[in-house]
């Protein structure tokens, strides 16, 4: 290969990254150990010792590993490209993402000093036995949170991308047929029905469907009893990829932790348990001021939520340690965002004392526990639930909360769900905007959020599953898309936004599969 193809690159940056994994030494010992067996000869080493990993099921393990690096790292850019390009190749969304944290931060650093609370301090020891005991009760604390505000809310981002503009780009004084009448206002290729019909082929009509064919109108051997064997036959081979295939067509309630872990190349090793209680050891010795607003969301969201009041314990924990994860820090190599820095009291600007604030580099918004929920109907085990969720946060729900030009991105989808609506129902379109009911002023919190708290819990599983076996976003803009489709008669005889709001206030009784499919493969191209 050359050495500076797009291949060769890859290869070079996988090998580099697997070699600092804990597959790396536990490869290296399992072929230590085989050369003691007699059936290694010294002639034919390699050959017996790669046969040796193949049959003993490290080999599938390895493939795992380099499909998962496949799946979370972007393509290597060209060698020339600068770092940034990686991170987000226009210089605008790069410009506007600064923008936006530096708002955070200021947000954050006003109401540290209004409220005279330090960023960071070490519990007294007191303390730290009393958080340890209560660990696993931590809902039955009811600490007074009135002063504190949560850092943003889903509006106020709302309001930063309607100001993303091009500068490069002139979009001309006069309307034309080819006028986007959206809030989003940036020339990116988004696709349209044909490109996401070929994408979502496996969601076709002649296709069978978690989520409509296992209806109690359908016998089980139609479909349902024929997809769970090959769903249990995917789970013995261990095979990440076959798993991602196959949940394409929705995951059997039985197989879906399992099968999701699989996808997501967790497996829960004795080190990643120990690491766990690592976190935890440090939410028990340092208070931090972000922790203050994970307590105030979750009584806001989870408390007061029907499916969701029941893991509030889970709900701290797993978000307690999260904003403690430095491995976390990782993922800014390929998102537009930064993390924040703070410095040493006394210190400020100099880079030497400078340390990521919160360890993660990730301030929380409101309603930012809601990703985290439905994964506790799930999985049980906390060590387990907090890999699940952080590997699904630096994979794909990070991208609903930057400024980026990918196309999973908050942008991307935003100016999707528009271009959908405004090319496939453009009476509906036009008649909301005009009574200003912008249908993406309702729509943009259900993206935001990956449509948690909005959906049952079972449909908005079938949605995930559709997120993972993809490895996209893009799903979330087709079913916005889909609802305002469902409920378009009724959209068309409001006459304001609050009566907009009201007509779209309950999504629980929605099934998500019909919606997708009508949409997709019923909508007239």
């Amino acid at each position: 290969l050359e050495p500076d193809s797009g291949l060769s690159l890859t290869i070079a940056r996988i090998v580099q990254r697997l070699q600092g994994s804990s597959l790396h030494s536990q490869l290296e010992r399992q072929a230590r150990v085989s050369l003691h067996k007699p059936e290694i000869k010294l002639e034919s080493l390699k050959e017996d010792i790669k046969d040796f990993l193949k049959t003993s099921g490290w080999e599938k393990k390895l493939q795992n590993a380099v499909y998962s690096e496949l799946n979370v790292f972007p393509s290597p850019c060209h060698p020339a490209a600068p770092p940034e390009h990686m991170k987000e190749p226009l210089a605008y969304m790069r410009k506007a993402q600064g923008s936006w944290e530096k708002r955070i931060l200021k947000s954050l650093n006003s109401m540290c000093t209004e409220l005279s609370i330090p960023l960071a301090q070490k519990r007294p020891v007191n303390e730290q036995k009393e958080l340890l005991n209560k660990w696993n009760e931590m809902g039955t604390d009811e600490p007074d949170l009135s002063l504190f505000r949560p850092v943003y809310a889903p509006k106020d981002f709302l309001e930063v991308l309607m100001n993303l503009r091009n500068p490069n780009y002139d979009s001309g004084e006069q309307p034309s047929f080819r006028t986007h009448l959206g809030l989003i206002q940036v020339p990116l290729k988004v696709k349209d029905i044909p490109e996401l019909k070929e994408d979502f082929s496996e969601l076709g009509l002649t296709t069978g469907q978690l989520g409509i064919d296992d209806s109690a109108q359908v016998p089980p051997e139609f479909f349902e009893n024929e997809h769970v064997r090959v769903g249990q036959k995917v789970l013995a081979e261990q095979d990440s990829a076959a798993a991602q295939q196959y949940v394409r067509q929705g995951c059997p309630t039985a197989l879906r932790a399992d099968l999701w872990a699989l996808i997501l190349n967790i497996s829960n090793q004795p080190e990643d348990i120990l690491y766990y209680e690592q976190l935890k050891s440090n939410v028990i010795q340092h208070d931090l001021l972000v922790d203050s607003l994970i307590y105030k969301d979750v009584k806001l969201t989870a408390s007061n939520d029907d499916y969701y009041f029941v893991f509030e314990d889970y709900l701290y924990q797993v978000l307690l340690c999260f904003s403690r994860d430095t491995s976390v820090l990782e993922h800014f190599t390929y998102s537009s965002a930064t993390p924040p820095k703070s410095y040493i009291r006394g210190k400020l600007g100099m880079e030497e004392y400078a340390v990521f604030y919160p360890p993660n580099g990730k301030i929380n918004y409101n309603s930012f526990i809601l990703p985290v929920a439905p994964l506790c109907f799930l999985y049980h085990e906390p060590p387990k639930l907090y890999q699940i969720f952080r590997e699904m946060y630096v994979r794909f729900f990070f991208r609903l909360h930057s400024i980026s030009s990918h196309p999973s991105g908050i942008v991307s989808l935003c100016l999707l769900f528009e271009t959908l609506l405004q090319t496939h129902l453009p009476q509906l379109f036009y008649h909301l905007r005009e009574i200003g009911a912008q249908p993406l002023r309702i729509s943009f919190k259900w993206m935001v959020r990956a449509f948690s708290g909005y959906l049952a819990t079972d449909q908005l599983l079938l949605l995930w599953d559709r997120i993972l076996g993809y490895n996209s976003l893009e799903i979330l803009a087709v079913l916005a898309a889909a609802v305002f489709a469902f409920r378009a008669v009724n959209l068309m005889e409001v006459t304001s936004l609050a009566a907009a709001e009201a007509v779209l206030a309950d999504l629980s009784t929605l099934k998500v599969m019909p919606l997708l499919q009508i949409f997709l493969f019923a909508t007239v191209t």
